[in-house]
């Protein structure tokens, strides 16, 4: 054994000593190995070779979905190295200390040939990654819009093919000349849609000369005159196309890639980016279509008055850039900002491109290089990879010529906010509500943050002893507890002692991970709704600020009430409706028939699916273009009654009763309920009712229901709880439009905090509204208790 160890000893000691390889660690949007990543794969693999190391990639959508693991991995401490970041929130990040500057290294590498010159990049994309002077990111893609148009549709009504509209009376013009309906009047074919493509209200604003926040970036504009003229402009040509109920309607039937309506033909114009192109390219190279500027005010293409000596078109760019994270430093900062430069530079996007065409190309799929920030290596890689197809060609060269004259989007720590309140307003006006009302709600949200955000250096950060005094009470609340549980333990018999420490004993995984994971968050929560904290920096003091704002009309308090307004509706029309039908499917599962086991087993399978697939599920069966139950709803009552069918979700008045009919569909989980109450009724009772000449009615009325009185009691309780906490299908089913779409009527309290906490990381705040809810939930529980003793009937 010895010899043994001595061998395996000096075995080792032989073995050639390897200096540990440094790993760099990025994470963001499409960074995992895919189809498409295949040149960013041979790039990554060329800087692993170069400098010696191991590069590791992980889609976290930083940019966009999960800002949320983001945010959790810098606050403690353990941060990727690199984060490939959408530029339009780099202000947000780097306002709460999230990002480091980086214009050290900028001047240190200037003169280097691979350095990071200012000069060399589109000023739309270097300056939408400046905050405050300082440089947090480095653009490396980008993006912007133009409009797209199908010639042949042109030219199929009579309209000149080589001449798209220039101005907005032109598009509107055009897009009614363009428009198809059927007999009823509903949408066959659109000219143009202002809410489809890749467009948005901030571009109607700044064709207009309109801006959403001052230059100091202090005042939200929201609500000036020009992004007014604009929001019209936006209502008046939806109302050209049919209004937003027909328009969305038509809308909610819209497909990617080869079903794509512009390639179907259903919208002959659209505003979109340049990556459209590829899609054009893969699932209709064929297509006649053609690029130019979007169209503007007429005065601005004439320079006259506010537009003179401005240039006749804009457009808007977006993108991604490379930052590094707040807490990375030494060798692995230096390996982030290497990676950085290469990725920037000629060769490494050569590497890039050169893979990507080629896989591309074994596999028969047609190829478009995107828009690089550096306008040098945009034009070289460009003139060497862009696929020689004359359309194409045409198309980014427009794209390419509108890059100077680009907008960015306002960097500024209120980013998130201002573009939901921008997108909401744009939603408000079109189905009713004053262009300018609708602005000014959006200016009053983003202003009160703006202010907020100001007076936070006034508070003090919460002293250590808020910690101290924190801890001390959870302590004493598990010494009370301790205390009690052995008091009543040692009243108890011998026997009875033995069992009950059994039974805590068995009881203890759960009690101990209450007590760490959930009674601390509690806690620590109560503490938080009298602060202003965003995980980044400590929790300032602000007393019942968060409070008074929630409850307030000068704060969130319309927004709040509304909420709970949406709430009150699923209580008093969802949950009867539940009941009624859990109630009618339990009595006709509780007869004795042959096969009621299968039947009572396929009733109850609804309930126990995902609320996921559930909600994916009803976004289908409602869908106004091809959905069964709009279907089934044509074939009977507008064929019968010229009732129209709803477009539920893209409704106002139609997205509650949507959730309604969903859990009216869910309604098994009460049936089993039901089912049970049914079953515990004595038999007896019916047969003496009987005997006494009792109906079917008086038998249901006298003897049944106040039997079911305690299951009804229990379903009512947990009805309204359920409402209270709705937040998966509100999520969900508003399909992909803002929280709270259409018109914030699927606003649920538990969506507004959550947009609170994880979209706008206004923790203290949402920890005030979590309370209120707690509040609300525990009155209405304790009423509905008292109210209990008058009409619940118990057996005994």
């Amino acid at each position: 054994m010895k010899k043994f160890a001595w061998t395996l000893l000096l075995a080792l000691l032989c073995l050639p000593s390897s200096k540990a390889v440094p790993t760099l660690t990025m994470w963001g949007d499409q960074l995992e190995k895919s189809l498409d990543t295949y040149g960013f794969d041979a790039e990554v693999a060329a800087f692993e070779k170069r400098y010696n190391c191991k590069v590791m990639r992980l889609s976290m959508g930083a940019g966009g979905m999960d800002p949320q693991k983001l945010s959790t991995a810098v606050a403690g401490g353990v941060p990727p190295d690199l984060v490939r970041q959408d530029r339009f929130t780099v202000g947000d990040w780097a306002s709460r200390d999230a990002f480091q500057p980086l214009d050290d290294l900028i001047a240190r590498d200037r003169r280097k040939p691979n350095g990071i010159r200012k000069d060399e990049y589109y000023p739309s994309t270097w300056n939408e990654a400046v905050f405050k002077g300082k440089v947090y990111a480095v653009p490396n893609q980008t993006d912007d819009r133009c409009l797209y148009y199908n010639r042949a549709l042109f030219r199929k009504a009579g309209l000149d093919p080589n001449k798209p509209p220039q101005t907005w009376e032109e598009l509107k013009d055009v897009a009614v000349k363009l428009t198809h309906r059927d007999k009823a009047g509903n949408l066959k074919s659109v000219g143009f849609s202002p809410n489809y493509g890749n467009v948005w209200l901030y571009m109607y604003s700044w064709q207009a000369d309109g801006e959403l926040m001052s230059p100091d970036g202090r005042t939200c504009t929201m609500a000036n005159p020009y992004t007014t003229e604009a929001l019209q402009y936006v209502v008046d040509l939806t109302n050209a196309m049919g209004g937003w109920k027909r328009l969305d309607a038509f809308q909610s039937g819209f497909r990617g890639n080869a079903l794509d309506p512009f390639l179907t033909g259903k919208v002959a114009m659209k505003t979109d980016g340049n990556w459209f192109m590829a899609t054009i390219l893969r699932y209709n190279p064929s297509l006649d279509f053609a690029v130019a500027p979007a169209p503007v005010p007429a005065a601005r293409l004439r320079g006259q008055g506010r537009f003179k000596g401005q240039p006749k078109f804009i457009t808007w760019s977006g993108g991604f850039s490379w930052a590094i994270p707040r807490g990375i430093s030494g060798q692995q900062k230096q390996l982030a900002w290497e990676f950085i430069k290469f990725d920037n530079s000629l060769e490494g996007q050569r590497i890039k491109w050169k893979v990507q065409r080629d896989v591309y190309k074994s596999l028969g799929r047609p190829f478009l290089p995107d828009m690089r920030a550096n306008m040098v290596v945009n034009d070289q890689i460009l003139k060497e990879f862009m696929p020689r197809r004359p359309r194409a060609i045409a198309a980014m060269k427009v794209f390419q010529d509108m890059m100077s004259y680009s907008k960015y989007r306002p960097v500024t720590f209120v980013g998130q906010r201002l573009w939901d309140e921008h997108v909401r307003a744009m939603d408000l006006a079109v189905r009713g509500m004053p262009a300018h009302e609708a602005l000014m709600l959006g200016q009053h949200a983003v202003q009160k943050e703006l202010d907020k955000a100001v007076a936070r250096e006034h508070y003090k950060a919460l002293p250590r002893s808020a910690y101290v005094a924190m801890a001390a009470v959870a302590a004493l609340l598990l010494v009370v507890s301790v205390g009690w549980v052995f008091l009543a333990t040692r009243r108890l018999g011998r026997n009875a002692r033995a069992e009950t420490r059994a039974a805590y004993l068995f009881a203890a995984p759960w009690i101990i991970g209450f007590v760490t994971f959930t009674l601390g968050p509690i806690l620590a929560s109560i503490l938080l709704s009298f602060c202003e904290y965003d995980v980044m920096h400590p929790p300032r003091w602000v007393g019942m600020d968060n409070f008074s704002t929630l409850l307030s009309w000068q704060g969130d308090g319309a927004i709040v009430l509304k909420s709970f307004q949406n709430v009150t509706f699923m209580c008093l029309v969802g949950i009867p409706l539940s009941m009624i039908a859990g109630l009618g499917i339990a009595l006709l599962l509780n007869a004795k028939v042959r096969g009621m086991h299968f039947y009572r087993t396929a009733y109850y399978l609804p309930s126990i699916a995902p609320v996921v697939a559930n909600a994916i599920l009803w976004l289908w069966l409602l869908n106004p273009q091809y959905g069964i139950i709009d279907h089934a709803w044509g074939l009977t009552l507008t064929k019968w009654f010229d009732l129209p069918a709803p477009n539920w979700m893209s409704d106002e008045s139609w997205s509650k009763p949507a959730f309604v009919l969903m859990g009216v569909w869910g309604a098994g989980s009460g049936m089993i309920l039901w089912l049970a109450g049914l079953q515990n009724i004595p038999q007896h009772l019916y047969e003496a009712a009987e005997l006494d000449g009792a109906g079917v009615w008086s038998k249901f009325r006298n003897v049944m229901l106040p039997l079911l009185t305690p299951t009804i009691f229990f379903l009512v309780v947990m009805g309204v709880i359920g409402a209270l906490q709705i937040f998966e299908i509100a999520y969900i089913m508003r399909n992909g439009g803002p929280l709270g779409a259409p018109a914030d009527s699927t606003m649920m309290p538990v969506v507004l905090l959550f947009q609170n906490a994880f979209q706008y990381f206004k923790m203290g705040y949402a920890s005030a509204m979590a309370w209120i809810l707690f509040v609300v939930i525990l009155a209405i529980t304790l009423v509905q208790l008292k109210l209990s003793q008058r009409w619940v009937h118990y057996g005994e």
